[in-house]
């Protein structure tokens, strides 16, 4: 007996369909995606048992002829390749396996019919034994079920989750494949539920943002700016979301290749480098974001499930990512997002009115007490801070500076918190953290001009630290004299500082030295160059902003929004927080209970 020996036919569908088939919604995403690459612009999925029981997909798409039917269950055979060439794929499923990998570990059934054609055809594979092909009557396009999936190989139903947990995988599946896919209608049941029924858009950048509204909601959809770049023939489109608005892990970043929903580390890895500046580490911005490539420049046969993808200039790709999302960002200037007036409204607790107002007696009260849009045209008296100066207060009236984004500065509270009012609502300014941002977009600036210019100290500042860290800081004395900073060793345990930059001003330098030690220790080798740059600078700025306890003039405050108004980013401190808060006139209407 030979030692080896040649596998029978349903082995190999079988070991095909372990590749290919993983849980239900794998089946759900190959079936999806024919149907894309067959035209189709109405596709309706149900799943029942958490597709485990059925899956059931309808398009609309071109079809098959009953020679194309037969020839479609069988294993290596597809439509999806023009050529031998498999670096030219311009489909979605191209493998040919997926069809006769189903049938083999499930009951499944295709019912399909050509446009202007009298008749359909239909045929059955169920565990790998193929029917006849018969006649069927349908609409023109395609009609597949897939029944009892796994029946075959029943040990991989001990491997499937919860029946929940299985829907919300097909639910993410179809949810990616919509969100590329803007002119086509989906319509998904699962269980008994109609998760969504989204409408057919146009394919422009607003109707690919309406799909998106109503995928992820109008959160997104509000405080998303428009990403466009095209560098080398590859094409960057898409949304990100501003960087206040962001969530504790990546679920809510999607990336397409060709259409194509991948997952990939170097892609992701991009788009977190692009948001260095904006947010903390444990913070994940929200993108949705597509690469449009040559076929030769992109391998998308390296993973079974084509759920990876591999670029031949993998460097052109990141750095057109963190390009395209640095552009897009930086053209939203001083833009916060709007849940953080949202957020600001919420936190307020509303105590229980002993009073109750009805319909008829509105009106009544309407005439003595009146909306805050009302009485703001005839009660106008500012809050001055304590250290505005009878003379100045006139500026803060300067109607003027009302029509401004940021408004006029009106007071300041807990020494810390700007007010400011606008032609329809206040604003409220974290002062520390909004100055932070405009020192370090300051520092960012000059250093990638001429250097940040230093100011010699009339007495050099010694900093006691142990032998670690004064080896970690002197080894890096030439770098940190690019931002303005002169030190060296002074012994084994202390650093001397002879130079500052001089944008920083006055600053606590015993404290900055400490934070860059630790922070130049927290620095993996493997980080950019600009990465440790901006950290860095980020550190700095810290100590160069307007601290938490000093009271600003009005002409201060003032000149701190105009600034902001100005400078890219300033819409959030170095770690991803709002540096201010918008309220409209609704927004404290709803407070009181007006709206």
């Amino acid at each position: 007996m030979n030692k080896i020996q040649r596998l029978s036919e349903g082995t190999i569908n079988r070991i095909a369909a372990g590749e290919v088939v993983e849980r239900p919604a794998s089946v759900v995403k190959e079936l999806v995606e024919n149907a894309l690459d067959a035209a189709a612009t109405d596709i309706e999925i149900i799943a029942t048992g958490g597709g485990l029981d059925l899956i059931r997909i309808v398009d609309n798409g071109h079809g098959m002829s009953a020679d194309d039917l037969e020839l479609a269950i069988e294993r290596h055979a597809t439509s999806k390749l023009k050529s031998d060439d498999l670096l030219d794929i311009n489909t979605l499923g191209f493998r040919g396996e997926a069809l006769p990998s189903i049938g083999s570990v499930a009951r499944l059934t295709i019912a399909t019919r050509i446009a202007n054609s009298d008749s359909g055809h239909a045929i059955a594979v169920d565990g790998g034994r193929t029917s006849a092909i018969k006649p069927a009557g349908l609409d023109f396009g395609t009609r597949i079920e897939v029944a009892n999936l796994f029946y075959k190989t029943p040990a991989r139903l001990k491997f499937m989750k919860t029946e929940r947990s299985e829907n919300n995988a097909i639910i993410d599946v179809v949810k990616r494949l919509a969100m590329a896919n803007p002119q086509t209608r989906f319509r998904l049941v699962a269980g008994e539920r109609e998760v969504f029924d989204l409408i057919a858009q146009n394919g422009d950048t607003q109707g690919k943002l309406a799909r998106l509204r109503d995928v992820m909601g109008d959160e997104f959809s509000d405080n998303a700016v428009v990403v466009d770049l095209m560098r080398e023939g590859v094409a960057l489109s898409g949304f990100a979301a501003l960087p206040t608005l962001n969530r504790a892990n990546s679920t809510q970043q999607f990336l397409f290749v060709n259409n194509r929903p991948v997952k990939d580390k170097q892609l992701t890895g991009a788009v977190r480098g692009a948001y260095m500046d904006f947010l903390a580490r444990n913070r994940h911005p929200l993108v949705v974001l597509f690469i449009n490539i040559g076929t030769a420049l992109v391998d998308v046969n390296v993973h079974p499930a084509k759920a990876e993808v591999r670029f031949r200039d993998a460097g052109l790709i990141r750095g057109l990512i963190v390009s395209g999302l640095r552009r897009a960002l930086d053209a939203a200037g001083h833009r916060a997002s709007t849940t953080v007036a949202d957020a600001t409204v919420s936190a307020f607790t509303m105590p229980a009115s002993p009073y109750r107002t009805t319909p008829q007696d509105y009106v009544h009260e309407q005439s003595y007490a009146g909306g805050l849009s009302d009485a703001h045209e005839t009660f106008n008296a500012p809050l001055q801070p304590m250290s505005v100066r009878a003379e100045e207060a006139s500026e803060t009236n300067d109607p003027d500076l009302q029509t401004q984004p940021l408004g006029a500065a009106r007071a300041l509270l807990h020494e810390n918190f700007i007010i400011a009012q606008t032609k329809d609502g206040l604003v409220i300014v974290d002062q520390h953290a909004a100055h932070e941002r405009l020192v370090y977009e300051a520092m960012k600036e000059t250093h990638g001009q001429n250097g940040i210019e230093r100011q010699p100290l009339l007495i050099p500042e010694v900093v006691n630290l142990d032998p670690a860290a004064v080896a970690s800081l002197s080894d890096r004395s030439d770098e940190l004299a690019q931002f303005g900073l002169a030190l060296e060793a002074f012994g084994d345990d202390a650093i001397i500082v002879r130079e500052t930059p001089a944008i920083l001003g006055e600053f606590d330098i015993q404290s900055l030295i400490k934070d860059l030690a630790d922070d130049l220790e927290d620095l993996s080798a493997t980080e950019s160059l600009k990465q440790r740059i901006d950290h860095v600078l980020a550190t700095m700025a810290c100590y160069g902003s307007v601290r938490s306890g000093r009271l600003l003039k009005v002409e201060e405050m003032n000149a701190l929004l105009r600034q902001m108004e100005k400078t890219p980013h300033s819409g959030q401190c170095n770690h991803g927080r709002p540096t201010y808060v918008e309220l409209k006139l609704a927004d404290i209407e709803r407070l009181f209970g007006r709206r």
